[in-house]
């Protein structure tokens, strides 16, 4: 047996480890599993646990926000955004479909968010700016930096990839249920509280208990009902060959390849239905009807517009212009020395609550309704008046050219002298 002094440092901390840890087992009251390991290499990367522990994300999922992510950090965190067969290589992944699937299921979770497009002058697109996140991004700041991202959820509804709509329909269904229950959308609470709920819908998934929570993006009774959700495998084979394709065509073609997408890594310590064609119940309640057309505050964005409609499908149809008026003449009072609304959605959800327990009268929105008013009294009258105008000019033409055309034929079969010898 050679000598402590014939022994690398390392060997002998070691060995000091492994009987500190034997001591350990030993002690431990649990005699089922008194198995061990100990890693003895270099710690070179740290992966945040709370991507191996979602428990929405699947293990390729997770594998390529990990392959992102290393490649993020070899370039020191501001790097063009890996293409499709660079992700596919480093990960082991035969298929890039794979890979488009899961990048759009990343973006769904909020791990991966995209804040912008890039146009030259000229108009021409020439990439994408993604960041990419060591927890989902709260609701708030994803429609903050991403502009797209609830008209990217509702169709991803569509998608041609059963998971990815049943990933969406889980978006709005805990959308849905956060309204429902009277929650203010913008308000995710401060990062310490998310992660203590996320800590305890882990522990309830894990011991298959069923408990009120929510991890993040999504309440815990979704992901329950993801889990539980069948694995659709007669999909078309071919016909998603094909989507996946053409996705990845028009992925490439856009200019959006590894030679111009930027990613960027932030930390956020500030800040189930199968079938596409089905509806949850919270979602057929939650949207407005589509013969119903509102007059929206234009300062509202496509994101807000549509947690707007989400809101105000809890209200009596008669009063939701009038809460969007509301708030319109709200905005424009900012212009008079009101205090300014930072939180649109904040205050429209304010007044749906109002609404629905009856103790909402309209204030502001009137003026908002009057000039409304008025400006069509001042124009419809106008156009009417030019409308009937062109119209007896138009039939004078008519009149004239008629005549002009009946005396020439007149003439041409000499009716006119005929008629005077009679």
């Amino acid at each position: 047996m050679p000598q402590d002094d014939d022994l690398r440092p390392e060997t002998v901390a070691l060995d000091a480890l492994i009987k500190a840890t034997v001591q350990r087992v030993k002690n431990q009251p649990d005699a089922a599993s008194p198995d061990a390991m100990l890693f003895v290499g270099n710690w070179h990367q740290a992966i945040p646990a709370l991507v191996i522990q979602d428990p929405v994300l699947e293990p390729v999922d997770k594998l390529v926000w990990m392959v992102i992510m290393l490649h993020a950090r070899e370039t020191g965190g501001r790097t063009a955004f890996p293409s499709y067969e660079t992700i596919a290589c480093k990960s082991n992944v035969s298929s890039t479909s794979t890979i488009s699937r899961a990048i759009a299921i990343l973006r769904l979770t909020r791990w991966l968010t995209l804040c912008a497009k890039v146009r030259q002058k000229s108009g021409r697109f020439t990439g994408n700016v993604y960041v990419l996140h060591d927890e989902p991004l709260p609701l708030a700041d994803a429609l903050y930096l991403d502009q797209s991202y609830m008209t990217y959820v509702q169709e991803s509804q569509e998608h041609h990839h059963a998971r990815v709509r049943r990933i969406a329909q889980a978006v709005v269904d805990t959308l849905d249920q956060d309204v429902q229950q009277g929650k203010d959308l913008s308000n995710s609470g401060t990062a310490i509280e998310r992660r203590l709920q996320a800590a305890n819908v882990l522990g309830s998934v894990s011991k298959n208990r069923d408990k009120d929570g929510r991890y993040f993006t999504f309440n815990a009774s979704v992901i329950r009902g993801l889990k539980n959700a069948p694995e659709t495998r007669g999909e078309d084979k071919v016909g998603q060959y094909q989507k996946s394709k053409t996705e990845e065509k028009e992925h490439y073609s856009s200019g959006c390849s590894s030679h111009y997408k930027k990613t960027t890594t932030t930390t956020t310590t500030q800040n189930t239905n199968t079938d596409k064609k089905e509806l949850s119940e919270s979602d057929k309640s939650s949207k407005l009807p589509s013969d119903q057309t509102l007059i929206y505050p234009p300062r509202l964005s496509d994101n807000q517009k549509i947690l707007a409609d989400r809101y105000l499908a809890l209200v009596a149809p008669e009063d939701r212009q009038l809460l969007l008026d509301e708030l319109q003449g709200r905005l424009e009072s900012e212009q008079k020395g009101m205090k300014p609304v930072y939180d649109e959605l904040r205050f429209l959800h304010s007044l749906c609550k109002a609404a629905q327990q009856g103790e909402f009268v309209p204030n502001l929105g009137i003026k908002v309704v009057e000039a409304r008013q008025s400006r069509r009294q001042s124009v419809e009258p106008v156009e009417d008046d030019a409308q009937k105008a062109k119209s007896a000019e138009e039939q004078e033409r008519s009149k004239a050219y008629g005549l002009e055309q009946l005396a020439k034929l007149r003439a041409s079969l000499d009716l006119e002298d005929k008629s005077q010898t009679d």
